[in-house]
């Protein structure tokens, strides 16, 4: 049984072959049943455009996205173990350097732990950038820390913007609704309906001009 006091993981999920919606539903499925896990919030899907390593690349597939927070028991490398796992089981490869893919899921923190090694980097060296994660992030928890960065919030207000909000959410995938806490989603009042764009999304990104 996973203690109440166990850290909070964030794990960002991404897809852009293949049926994306159905493989981010399965990927969030197999994470809620991991020995040590206790998922406890599931953001709303995002679209976004492809990043490569010199840069944003529209012309390749489009992702979804989506972050989920779970308490975790177990020690950080098995959790990227258990991921790792999952990825491969949808058929992810690893030829390219963010390379288009089935599923990747990546950690982003654990609780304030700090490490660096050849496999595992923590927090993630790139999450502050990234408003595929910054978006949905702060959508499941508003007052979300990104250690060693700040506030989500303010990140993301300084993030170039290729996000945007998808209409697949927690109120269409049977996924989310299972596993989710309802008050995280967009159903509080303070909150856009699901599918609506930020209100500080630019409408030429919005529209796909990522300039």
């Amino acid at each position: 049984m996973t203690p109440p006091d166990a850290p909070t993981a964030v794990l960002a999920l991404g897809s852009n072959l293949g049926d994306r919606e159905a493989t981010l539903a399965a990927a969030v499925r197999a994470i809620a049943e991991l020995d040590g896990a206790v998922l406890t919030a599931v953001s709303p899907v995002y679209a976004s455009d492809a990043v490569k390593p010199d840069g944003v690349d529209p012309s390749a597939p489009g992702y979804l996205n989506l972050v989920i927070t779970l308490h975790w028991a177990g020690e950080p490398h098995a959790l990227l173990d258990a991921v790792n796992a999952i990825e491969a089981h949808h058929g992810r490869v690893r030829q390219e350097r963010w390379g288009d893919r089935t599923l990747d899921i990546d950690l982003i923190s654990i609780g304030d732990l700090r490490i660096d090694d050849d496999r595992l980097t923590l927090p993630h060296p790139r999450a502050g950038e990234r408003d595929f994660v910054l978006a949905p992030w702060a959508d499941i928890d508003p007052d979300a820390q990104l250690p060693g960065r700040g506030r989500v919030r303010e990140l993301l207000a300084v993030a170039h913007r290729t996000a945007r909000a998808h209409p697949v959410t927690a109120s269409t995938d049977p996924a989310h609704t299972e596993v989710a806490h309802e008050g995280t989603l967009h159903q509080t009042a303070d909150r856009p309906a699901p599918g609506t764009p930020d209100d500080d999304t630019d409408p030429a990104a919005a529209a796909g001009d990522t300039r």
